[in-house]
């Protein structure tokens, strides 16, 4: 039996996995692309000029495609966590959700009622009733993001939240906490910018290969002026909340940071790899064995992470065994602790059955966070729960060289992108980009190396919290439904055929709409 709900976790954390990653090949492109959608529609009604019309509405019909497959394996995405997730929905799910409830309530009905507006009121409606359904639509796709956001925010760092004894399950003490903590924050802003940066390549990419064509001249190039300018930017602000993000993890997810960087040995002024290949899992021990080669930017990972060039950062070896020296807990004593939470409870359902009042009472103001002996209850053991059900210590360590390079690709794309993105839109308003044929082709190609940044910074952020659920609370394995595993990897491999269907179609549709171009588009 236990054999049998090992492989159900592993096909439940193979499903999500395969679900989240086709479902966020559409999201970035819906949350960036319907802001320069709007932008254009803002500039046909100022001016009243019909191409921005006609430019507009290309864009948008590719804006529609693409938001139609999204919402499909979104729906998917969240019933996974009823069908395949059922124990970490009862555990947390009067905090995980309210914020999808209100996605559903507000976000989600207000861009599903004014898309419709968008696409089919042209004419029907006035201008300005219609531009402003295209900001509502932008507006509430990420909206929609938002509220998602702070969802997976909350499993990186639960807060604003008080376990109920009774029920067995974290409830919410303060929806504010939950919605403006730091990782909820920083998790919203960097994700929707480099949307917006992904969404301007798009645009720009497109435009190129009308330019490399010779067709669409004056539409490729008035849609470049305004993706160059409005990704560059955002390409600026992801940078920066980009390393914000890096501050914030350094301080609530130190094991992500010390996977990232391949880490094991803390030190004081911690150096950052820029670049190195990293050695196999059994001979990794220690810094100096970690990498085949590496090139280091002396203490900037020190910098990045605590604002200060000597701070100490912990590594992996630290994290695991701890470091009395910088008052870093080894995992085996949070074992220990998590033990003796999840021992009080089993002793509270025992009391329960036996109707012992006095065992009930001791252990129910363990748990009452208002009582001096359950605050410091709450703080010294039960905020290393989820430790209790952990086999040995190495099992908080993630995958360090697929976090190590995932790291790489976001960074490295990200900053290429701001160098892309600021010399197009330079060359574009000198009009000299149409004779930089190299670089229109570097242009088209930066849409793959986008989706591909992009999925990095997900694998970043979810492979790097494992194995929790939800972070020091409750590990993946105890997460998952008790079913079958030839349930869970039936429904795998037609997931699997249904999204990649799916993607194909959007793929051959777009391409078949971006040759046939705004030409044909009715005005």
């Amino acid at each position: 039996m236990l054999s049998d709900y090992l492989q159900t976790v592993d096909w439940s954390r193979a499903q999500f996995a395969m679900t989240a990653i086709y479902h966020w090949l559409f999201v970035p492109l819906t949350l960036g692309l319907g802001f320069i959608i709007a932008i254009m529609e803002t500039l046909y009604v100022r001016t009243g000029d019909e191409f921005w019309k006609r430019t507009t509405k290309f864009w948008m019909r590719l804006f529609g495609i693409n938001f139609a497959i999204g919402v499909a394996t979104g729906i998917i995405l969240e019933f996974e966590f009823g069908t395949n997730w059922s124990n970490y929905s009862h555990f947390v799910g009067d905090i995980f959700g309210a914020p999808l409830a209100v996605e559903g309530i507000m976000a989600f009905f207000m861009e599903s009622t004014f898309i419709a507006i968008m696409f089919f009121g042209w004419n029907k409606v006035s201008k300005g009733f219609h531009l402003t359904a295209t900001w509502l639509t932008a507006i509430g796709a990420n909206l929609s993001a938002l509220w998602i956001l702070v969802a997976n925010a909350w499993m990186q760092h639960p807060v604003g939240c008080t376990f109920n004894l009774e029920t067995v399950r974290n409830e919410m003490t303060s929806f504010w906490e939950v919605l403006f903590s730091p990782v909820a924050m920083n998790k919203f802003f960097h994700t929707i910018t480099s949307s917006f940066v992904l969404a301007a390549l798009f645009v720009v990419g497109v435009s190129a290969w009308y330019l490399l064509r010779h067709r669409e001249q004056k539409m490729a190039r008035k849609s470049i002026a305004i993706a160059s300018a409005f990704g560059f930017v955002f390409a600026l602000v992801t940078a920066m909340t980009g390393d914000k993000s890096g501050a914030v993890i350094a301080r609530v997810q130190p094991m992500k940071l010390a996977a990232m960087e391949a880490l094991y040995d803390g030190q004081q002024g911690a150096p950052l790899t820029a670049i190195g290949i990293v050695r196999p899992e059994a001979e990794r021990t220690s810094n100096e064995d970690a990498f085949y080669f590496k090139i280091d930017i002396p203490k900037l990972l020190s910098i990045m992470s605590f604002r200060d060039a000597d701070a100490y950062v912990a590594g992996i070896n630290d994290l695991v065994n701890g470091n009395e020296k910088y008052g870093v807990m080894s995992a085996a004593e949070k074992m220990e602790r998590g033990r003796v939470a999840v021992g009080e409870l089993a002793r509270y359902r025992a009391a329960l059955e036996a109707g012992d009042q006095a065992v009930i009472d001791q252990i129910t103001a363990k748990f009452d966070p208002s009582k001096p002996e359950g605050e410091e209850f709450l703080r010294e053991y039960f905020a290393y729960f989820g430790y209790g059900y952990l086999d040995t210590p190495q099992q908080i360590v993630p995958n360090v060289p697929l976090l190590f390079y995932s790291f790489r690709v976001m960074v490295g794309a990200g900053c290429f992108f701001i160098l892309l993105l600021g010399v197009i839109w330079w060359l574009n308003r000198k009009d000299k980009l149409a004779d930089k044929r190299w670089l229109l082709r570097v242009a088209v190609w930066s849409i793959p190396l986008a989706y591909l940044a992009s999925q990095a910074g997900w694998v970043l952020a979810e492979v790097g919290r494992q194995p929790w659920a939800i972070q020091d609370l409750m590990p993946v394995g105890i997460a998952a439904s008790k079913i079958g595993p030839g349930s869970v990897s039936a429904t795998f491999f037609i997931f699997l055929a249904l999204f990649t269907a799916l993607l194909i179609a959007e793929l051959s549709i777009m391409f078949r709409q971006i040759k046939i171009g705004p030409e044909n588009e009715k005005q």
